[in-house]
């Protein structure tokens, strides 16, 4: 089912801009199946910087870690094209999130691509499954559906 840009912006409140590159694509003349990860990690670091997440894990060893993650391929992307790359969170608990991530072709008005990464906490320094911080807890509550 296509889905418009506006659309797409509505249900993504989290959305980078980037390029399908030359060598994202594959010996088949599209992007590669393992790139589309690439971009969901493109767009949840990018989330995680804006909010502040991997600060906290800077300076108390507590941050966010990916338990697992999968996608669901939709259209072919293929170069050249401008992507948006958007992101979600629902689920959240106090110690894991669900981001839903998709990607939009500019080229093609459609989705691409939809996926997911269920988001634990971590203690890096203990090597333990951890709280999220209450300041970071607050501020992700105000952007979970």
């Amino acid at each position: 089912m296509s889905q418009d840009l506006n659309t797409f912006k509505e249900k993504y409140p989290f959305i980078i801009q980037d390029k399908v590159q030359w060598g994202d694509m594959d010996a088949f003349a599209h992007v590669n199946n393992t790139v589309y990860f690439r971009y969901f990690e493109r767009v949840r670091f990018s989330f995680f910087d804006e909010y502040g997440l991997m600060d906290e894990k800077e300076t108390t060893g507590v941050g966010p870690v990916l338990a697992s993650t999968r996608c669901r391929y939709k259209v072919a992307l293929e170069y050249p094209d401008t992507i948006f790359l958007g992101t979600s969170i629902t689920g959240l608990e106090h110690d894991r999130f669900l981001m839903h991530y998709a990607i939009f072709s500019e080229e093609l008005n459609t989705v691409a691509a939809e996926g997911d990464g269920f988001i634990i906490y971590y203690n890096y320094l203990d090597k333990v499954k951890s709280q999220i911080p209450e300041s970071q807890f607050q501020r992700l509550s105000a952007l979970a559906g």
